[in-house]
């Protein structure tokens, strides 16, 4: 497990961490919602895009500059904010106090558009930024710049790998308990439909029959076409049976501690990945449905688990800033078909947005 100390003095500003992937919700929940830790107890991740402050406006800054920061479409700004940011639950940050004329945020919170909010309470240099407003993941964020990371001397046991994803505990159910849909799939599917419309290219796709076609349907339909020249997409992983013959397209997860993308051995065809969780629920889904079920039970058949859980009301929607973003970062999205697909979707979503 590792610590992470301020570069200037070497005061410690973590606890003992050991690394993880980085969530694919990280930058994407409910609006105007309060959200628990994104980060697991005594874990970490390290973004390796350009995240925060500054922004640029696209306008000023063209179509060379933004790829150079991994946005290859046009958007409204582009961060040129530092890369490789570690990212950890607020609970396991030390010795830092807030810095107090860098505390905005929109509602209930603050959201870090000021850049580093927090300070280092051996130096007073600023290392790193509390994000907890509405909409957002509690976080904390520490600049790559401002810390050290080092060795604690305790052992995390063995990293996370493949087989983690067939435990039960490692499933995401799809429903929340008050019984509305995961904000966790909401982005997670959102990630993986611009994957998806990516590899594809706007054309149509058959999903399998099962727990992919009943949660993930509504979603695929409403992001691309129907029609002739159908791409086949199948569910392929660790631990269950690749589709015969291979469908055009795999369903996989990524890998919990690297999030590179599982493939079969030799295999170089087209994958679409998805957040590991999501995946093992998807393979391992149990024996109860997320969908309200038609029809009752037999005459004289009693249930013994009254009353009835929580069901959605509507299907399963991708988080659509969770789409785009993904999409925008995508070098596909440079494709004349892409860009014309994009403009559709931005024309449907906002046609403000568009101009």
């Amino acid at each position: 497990m590792d610590v992470f100390a301020c570069a200037g003095c070497g005061t410690e500003l973590t606890a003992p961490v050991s690394r993880v992937a980085l969530p694919v919700h990280v930058h994407h929940g409910g609006w105007e919602e309060l959200h628990p830790p994104l980060m697991e107890p005594a874990t970490y991740a390290v973004d390796p895009q350009p995240t925060g402050p500054p922004w640029r406006l696209w306008k000023e800054v063209g179509a060379d500059a933004a790829a150079r920061q991994g946005v290859f479409a046009p958007v409204y700004s582009v961060s040129f904010g530092a890369r490789n940011r570690i990212v950890i639950a607020p609970g396991y940050s030390r010795s830092m106090t807030l810095i107090p004329d860098k505390c905005e945020g929109y509602c209930q919170g603050v959201d870090g558009r000021a850049g580093p909010n927090l300070a280092c309470q051996g130096c007073g240099r600023a290392v790193a930024t509390r994000m907890d407003d509405c909409g957002m993941w509690q976080t904390v964020w520490l600049e790559p710049d401002a810390v050290a990371r080092r060795f604690s001397g305790l052992s995390a046991g063995p990293s996370p790998d493949w087989d983690d994803l067939e435990r039960a505990e490692y499933r995401v159910p799809p429903v929340e308990p008050d019984g509305s849909w995961s904000r966790r799939w909401e982005a997670a599917v959102g990630v993986a439909l611009a994957h998806l419309v990516a590899v594809t290219e706007d054309r149509p796709v058959s999903l399998p029959v099962g727990p992919v076609a009943e949660l993930l349907g509504h979603a695929v339909g409403r992001y691309l076409p129907a029609g002739p020249g159908v791409r086949s997409v199948g569910l392929a992983g660790p631990g269950i049976h690749l589709p015969r013959p291979r469908p055009d397209v795999l369903l996989v997860p990524r890998h919990p501690l690297t999030a590179a993308p599982w493939r079969p051995p030799g295999d170089e065809g087209a994958v679409v990945p998805l957040d590991s969780g999501v995946w093992a629920y998807l393979a391992h889904p149990g024996e109860t449905s997320p969908l309200p079920a038609t029809g009752v039970l037999p005459e004289g058949v009693l249930r013994d688990d009254y009353p009835l859980p929580s069901r959605p009301w509507c299907p399963l929607t991708p988080h659509h800033r969770a789409f785009e973003d993904t999409l925008v970062r995508l070098p596909a999205v440079r494709a004349p078909r892409l860009r014309r697909y994009r403009e559709a979707y931005r024309q449907a979503v906002s046609p403000a947005s568009a101009g």
